[in-house]
């Protein structure tokens, strides 16, 4: 079972989920990176290209701050495609006295999701670059590459690195991401599929189909 809500920390959500089944989850990429506490620990779920199958027990427990595309690196303390497609331990990250400290506190609060909250705020002690917030407005609205890069004033060699560093790949790549969620958010609200292709900015259905897939590993049928 997954359950969502806005976060206190700015831009991002705060998600928690019970495994209800040994199968394995699908957990999709949405250009974001996690903080996460599950299992007694707490590490960072990095920024993925592709879906990620992940297994474990029925009854596990996993809660999670997504932060918003392009700020997780402001609470990791390193560049999104250091993180790409991989799970991290939070002490791999920052100090290992300072992460033994902070899972003591999740570990021992009346309410884990708050506790979490507050670590991932403290983590954020920088405002989100508007560059990058431009980047994210620009490619979810459908912009090109090009355009985007202009947009914010930027060259293409500038653009795809600034991308690398927020959000762990390309623009290109960004795009098809946020496009792609975009797609499913239409998909799952009861948006046809063949007018969903059109909304989202895909060339036609079959379009929609094979992208979906490429990214998901999964028709878009087996996930609305």
């Amino acid at each position: 079972m997954y359950q969502e809500r806005p976060s206190r920390v700015p831009g991002a959500v705060l998600w928690w989920r019970t495994r209800t089944t040994d199968a394995p989850l699908r957990v999709l990429p949405d250009g974001c990176i996690d903080v996460i506490w599950s299992d007694g620990g707490l590490f960072v779920a990095g920024p993925d290209t592709t879906a990620q199958v992940t297994v474990g027990r029925a009854g596990t427990r996993y809660t999670g701050v997504r932060f918003a595309p392009g700020t997780g690196p402001l609470f990791a303390g390193v560049p999104a495609h250091e993180l790409r497609d991989q799970r991290v331990a939070l002490a791999d990250l920052w100090p290992a006295r300072r992460v033994r400290t902070l899972t003591g506190q999740v570990a021992g609060a009346a309410d884990p999701r708050a506790a979490l909250e507050e670590i991932a705020g403290a983590g954020v002690t920088e405002p989100p670059d508007p560059l990058i917030t431009g980047i994210v407005t620009e490619l979810r609205a459908g912009a090109s590459v090009a355009a985007t890069a202009e947009s914010v004033g930027l060259n293409a060699r500038g653009l795809h690195r600034r991308c690398l560093a927020a959000f762990g790949y390309g623009p290109k790549t960004l795009a098809r991401i946020l496009r792609m969620n975009r797609a499913l958010d239409l998909a799952r609200a009861g948006t046809p599929f063949a007018t969903v292709a059109v909304a989202a900015g895909y060339a036609d259905q079959a379009h929609l189909a094979r992208d979906v897939r490429a990214l998901a590993g999964v028709p878009l049928g087996l996930l609305t």
